[in-house]
């Protein structure tokens, strides 16, 4: 997408982007709708909006405004990211490793990206990926209270190999 569009997107939506600030979400979903007729190729009014809907519980909504920001511009991580924390939590498990995955190969450090594949993979019972993920994400020294979410969350997936390898370590 070009500067001067990219700019222009950014601009029509900074109205909206106050409102979720200040946790009006359906005032924001007013206002992004408005956007869109004006512009119904504004990728940021439709992640925004997918930002509204989640915040008031609304999953369906979310992951169609979403998948609407990456049909217009595939490589919003934000959306991305998002989609899948969307999808884990509507059950669609495989479709959120999908998302995960495309968010990491565009963005291999990326601490979100890691995160939300690392819970994907914990929601899909493959505990060694979701530990490689989650363990990845924490290196990127996320805030406070994700981080220590996070190691709980690691704490009750127990050591993996090397903890078995230890406890057979102690039977000998």
């Amino acid at each position: 997408m070009p500067d001067a569009d990219d700019a222009a997107h950014w601009s029509a939506v900074e109205e909206a982007t106050e409102l979720l600030h200040e946790e009006r979400y359906r005032e924001a979903m007013v206002e992004l709708r408005r956007v869109l007729q004006d512009d119904p190729k504004n990728p940021y009014a439709y992640y925004f909006l997918g930002v509204a809907f989640y915040e008031v519980g609304e999953l369906e909504p979310s992951r169609d405004a979403y998948a609407a920001s990456l049909k217009l511009a595939p490589k919003h991580l934000g959306a991305r990211v998002a989609l899948s924390h969307v999808l884990r939590q509507m059950g669609d498990v495989r479709g959120a490793i999908r998302e995960g995955m495309a968010a990491l190969s565009q963005a291999p450090d990326d601490g979100e990206a890691l995160y939300a594949l690392g819970l994907a993979k914990h929601a899909y019972g493959d505990e060694g990926a979701a530990r490689k993920y989650l363990e990845a994400f924490l290196e990127t020294n996320p805030e406070l209270e994700v981080a220590l979410e996070t190691r709980g969350l690691l704490a009750q997936l127990g050591g993996g190999a090397n903890e078995a390898e230890r406890d057979e370590d102690e039977d000998n």
